[in-house]
């Protein structure tokens, strides 16, 4: 089940409404979501409090973003144990939720690993539902430390590429603190800029689907102070053609072991631009988005949308004629093309910043050896 409820506080910033959280009132432990397709019109918080619940949130896209959906997941996994579900069962539900973001897998496969192992141990639910819990929080908070790091290397790639500072940033999708335990992948690059003086402007596509740039990416630049102004997505070529755009900055949801990067449907077209016109063009990621069993961008499965989510609009004052609850743009009956990623091939990626480092040239080898690298670190 879900229940909703609003969240005032016209004056507070993203960070300050966690995306996701857990809590355990009296009837028992929940998982509490910072509902994104509200926004920004309103900020309502979404209570979860089963996994059925979660992959729900997680196919409307209430909850979404590469590194959030990797946190819930296990969350998912947490809660499932903590309210007597069959973790397994649940596990699957989760994992199957969305098929591209391969955080969201590896969330739930931590915290399942951990919910086993302790249940084999000790052979008590209770103490298995705490390991699972505790591996949920332990990535959480490691996400928000991956999240200041690739802030940190990002900002020094870029000081590296167009020194000088006066960077006029375009990003694509929404990478900031509502996919993150801390700030973000490349937005928090980007807002890593903005503080140090260095930002002059970013430019938000404003994305489909859900146009979640326009949403959510302006949403977020607007409450931390920067200058931002929104795009469409087809008119980057024009901003690129007049010099506009220095660099080229966005998120991944996965990341082939050849550094093939599945991203938000519109960002190859912005790799072939940004070639084309000698922009560099960065991939900022945690490592974990790095996925050694996806051997090329062939074999990465990409998430086909709703069609109505083209040919409707959803207008909340207007009368609902749609099938999927909006305004008909489009005549009755029109079949959509809706694509929720794209692929963009490693020679046209400047670089892929992660925590533990930057890959630039992108390579096979280059990137099997910073996560050989990151699992050292993780065991050490």
């Amino acid at each position: 089940m879900a229940d909703q409820y609003a969240h005032s506080g016209e004056d507070s910033r993203p960070t300050e409404i966690p995306a996701i959280r857990w809590e355990e009132p009296p009837e028992g432990p929940v998982v509490v979501l910072l509902d994104q397709t509200r926004l920004p019109a309103e900020e309502v918080e979404l209570v979860c409090t089963d996994a059925s619940a979660l992959v729900e949130a997680i196919r409307s896209l209430a909850v979404r973003g590469a590194p959030l959906l990797g946190i819930a997941g296990a969350y998912g996994v947490a809660l499932a144990a903590a309210r007597g579900f069959e973790v397994d069962d649940a596990a699957a539900a989760l994992a199957g939720a969305r098929p591209t973001a391969v955080n969201l897998s590896v969330g739930v496969r931590r915290a399942q690993a951990a919910y086993r192992a302790e249940f084999a141990r000790s052979g008590d639910p209770a103490q298995a539902a705490a390991a699972a819990l505790a591996a949920a929080r332990q990535l959480h908070q490691q996400d928000a430390e991956a999240s200041a790091r690739m802030a940190e290397r990002g900002l020094a790639l870029l000081e590296e590429l167009l020194p000088g500072g006066g960077h006029r940033i375009l990003t694509h999708c929404n990478t900031g603190s509502l996919v993150s335990g801390g700030e973000g992948t490349a937005f928090a690059v980007a807002l890593a800029a903005h503080r140090a003086g260095k930002l002059r402007r970013l430019w938000v596509d404003e994305t489909r689907p859900l146009l979640q740039g326009a949403r959510l990416t302006a949403y977020e630049a607007a409450r931390s102070g920067m200058a931002y102004t929104l795009l469409t997505d087809n008119a980057a070529g024009s901003l690129f053609a007049a010099g506009e755009v220095d660099a080229v900055l966005i998120g991944a949801d996965r990341i082939a072991a050849d550094g093939s990067v599945a991203n938000k449907v519109g960002s190859y077209p912005l790799a072939v631009l940004a070639r084309y016109h000698h922009v560099p063009f960065v991939v900022v990621a945690p490592v974990t988005t790095v996925d050694p069993d996806t051997p090329d961008g062939a074999s990465i499965e990409v998430e086909q949308r709703p069609g109505f989510e083209v040919t409707e609009i959803m207008a909340p004052q207007m009368p609902v004629t749609g099938v999927g609850g909006g305004l008909p743009v489009a005549p009755l009956g029109t079949q959509a093309y809706n694509p929720a990623f794209d692929v963009t091939p490693p020679e046209l990626i400047t670089a892929i910043v992660t925590e533990e480092g930057a890959v630039s040239p992108v390579t096979a080898e280059a990137l099997a050896e910073l996560c050989a690298r990151s699992r050292q670190v993780s065991i050490g």
